[in-house]
């Protein structure tokens, strides 16, 4: 058995894990004489209890960002609605009605840019992160003002463009 699979049971053992529940999980099993008095790393309860909260804030604080992608994603969604009805309505009459619902719907997608940034830097600032690299907030705050105004550029030169007949 290879020396890392020692150290795993080693440590399983140590944590209160019994044998049985630890052959279950991890499918092998070790005849190996252990001594649970051997280790001198040994954790409390509390500090057991406290890492386990520290993860699930690194956890907490990594499903944030992954909530912030989900939001830019719809934003960016809604700008593509915008500019696909344009594009294929764009010869309705009056000739600034496809203008106009195209830019209702970048106007949400540019709503949902400030609301991600918001809510992203607002759980950000709650949280603390112990063992995960988040992303800055600034950097959450600079995404989201690019994404804004590239959408405003294409709304702005939606309006701008002349369609030739």
């Amino acid at each position: 058995m290879q020396s890392g699979s020692v150290l795993l049971y080693r440590a399983a053992l140590d944590s209160g894990v019994r044998q049985e529940h630890f052959v279950i999980r991890c499918g092998f099993r070790l005849n190996i004489g252990y001594d649970k008095n051997m280790s001198n790393n040994k954790k409390t309860n509390t500090e057991l209890a406290e890492d386990r909260t520290d993860w699930a804030e690194d956890r907490t604080v990594l499903a944030n960002e992954r909530t912030f992608a989900g939001w830019m994603r719809t934003g960016l969604a809604a700008v593509g609605i915008g500019l696909g009805f344009n594009a294929l309505f764009g010869k309705l009459e009056p000739w600034w009605l496809p203008r106009l619902i195209a830019t209702i719907f970048i106007v949400i997608g540019l709503f949902i840019f400030y609301m991600a940034q918001r809510n992203g830097r607002k759980v950000q600032d709650r949280l603390q992160a112990h063992d995960a690299i988040p992303m800055q907030g600034m950097n959450l705050q600079l995404i989201a003002g690019f994404m804004a105004l590239g959408s405003a550029s294409l709304a702005v030169g939606m309006w701008l463009i002349e369609i030739p007949d």
